[in-house]
């Protein structure tokens, strides 16, 4: 995987608009699941591939480091050689001295060449860096972007089926108001207050039967005691 396709990898991944992935999701709760396996694959893949890429950045450091010292060393060497020619033009041996020379030369141009490498790979080193942090940064987002998506999925999913039991609850509801058994109730009521008040009616009815054979018994006493003066007033005479 190239530096460029890591950090756009990184960089697209971690600026996804969860919520506006969501509001085009016709299951939210699905579509989280299927971006949370998303994410963490892709986390995954992106530690994997930031790993490979601080490692390269560490050898190249390493590789700095042994050129810089190199040329240190090469440098000392150099010295060192320059003096002993020194030392031996000093005490007439010209032949000799022109041997260390030419070995202090022969050390210069490995310092030189030491040099150079470490100055070529400071750009590289600096310009590595720089994409070693932006895709550190990067995975932090996803980290954190995975952990919104989570979060949101848990309560996405509480309030999904906090609403499906009031959908439910408010179904069984509108099926009572259809089918109210207190209507039931009531034309039951009606039922029995027809009865009582038809049970009135005839007790009505039958004490007012009653009222008028009490009656003709009370007419009939006072013919009777009509008939009985008449007959003491006959006898008197």
């Amino acid at each position: 995987m190239t530096k460029h396709s890591i950090l756009g990898r990184v960089a697209q991944l971690a600026k996804a608009n969860v919520n506006a992935l969501l509001d085009q999701a016709e299951d939210p709760e699905l579509m989280l699941d299927q971006l949370i396996r998303d994410y963490s694959e892709n986390i995954g893949e992106a530690e994997e591939a930031v790993a490979a890429t601080i490692g390269n950045l560490r050898l190249l450091e390493e590789d700095h480091r042994e050129d810089v010292e190199a040329a240190r060393e090469w440098g000392e060497k150099a010295r060192a050689a320059s003096a002993k020619a020194d030392e031996l033009r000093a005490s007439r041996r010209p032949e000799l001295a022109d041997k260390f020379d030419n070995l202090a030369k022969v050390a210069l141009g490995r310092q030189l060449q030491s040099e150079k490498e470490a100055k070529a790979a400071e750009p590289m080193i600096a310009s590595q860096s720089e994409v070693v942090e932006q895709l550190k940064t990067g995975l932090d987002r996803m980290r954190e972007k995975l952990a919104e998506l989570r979060n949101r999925r848990d309560e996405l999913v509480a309030r999904a089926r906090s609403a499906e039991a009031r959908n439910r609850m408010l179904d069984a509801v509108r099926g009572i108001d259809v089918l109210d058994p207190t209507s039931e109730i009531s034309r039951f009521e009606d039922k029995v207050r027809r009865e009582e008040a038809k049970a009135l009616g005839k007790q009505e009815l039958a004490a007012s039967s009653l009222d008028a054979q009490f009656e003709q018994l009370d007419a009939a006493g006072d013919a009777a005691e009509i008939e009985a003066r008449l007959a003491a007033l006959k006898s008197a005479a």
